[in-house]
């Protein structure tokens, strides 16, 4: 998510940084076109991230010329991308601490997806969060999730029809 985009509320899914043996950390577009995406945040997480961003421009101003900008919105201290193993200690450090079980990051991706569709979100939007390519994809793998819309659509027929 570039700086720019904050204003309105969304986030741009625009490249990914991933390491490449023999070459260190490379930045490469989104394979899919489904993964190039924008999407609308909650204003709580907006409002953090403008926190975040002011901490980050005080930062730039500390680390003067050895400041590298990649135009990221979470950076090390001097611009440059946080390292996996740094990022996989203190996510860890933050899940003993808030007394949240270990899971993998990506656990977070399903977590997300299956509160969406709890929520009542139609199973289409979640597919364009994910970056599904069908919402096959999205339906069989939170199967677990739809019985529970089932009989939320049921209720709200019955109160519709008869209340």
């Amino acid at each position: 998510m570039g700086r720019r985009r904050l204003g309105n509320g969304a986030l741009t899914v625009r490249r990914g940084l991933h390491r490449v043996g023999g070459q260190g950390s490379v930045y490469e577009e989104p394979k899919a076109d489904r993964s190039r995406r924008t999407l609308a945040l909650p204003d709580p997480l907006v409002e953090a991230l403008r926190a975040h961003r002011a901490a980050q421009l005080e930062e730039r101003k500390l680390a003067g010329p050895l400041w590298e900008d990649h135009d990221l919105v979470f950076a090390q201290p001097n611009g440059r991308p946080i390292e996996r193993k740094s990022d996989w200690r203190t996510r860890k450090a933050l899940l003993r601490e808030a007394d949240v079980r270990e899971v993998r990051l990506h656990d977070g991706r399903h977590t997300a997806a299956t509160l969406l569709l709890a929520e009542g979100v139609h199973p289409r939007v979640v597919m364009e969060v994910l970056g599904h390519a069908q919402m096959r994809t999205t339906t069989d793998t939170y199967r677990h999730v739809m019985p529970a819309l089932g009989r939320d659509a049921a209720d709200r027929m019955g109160r519709a029809l008869w209340d």
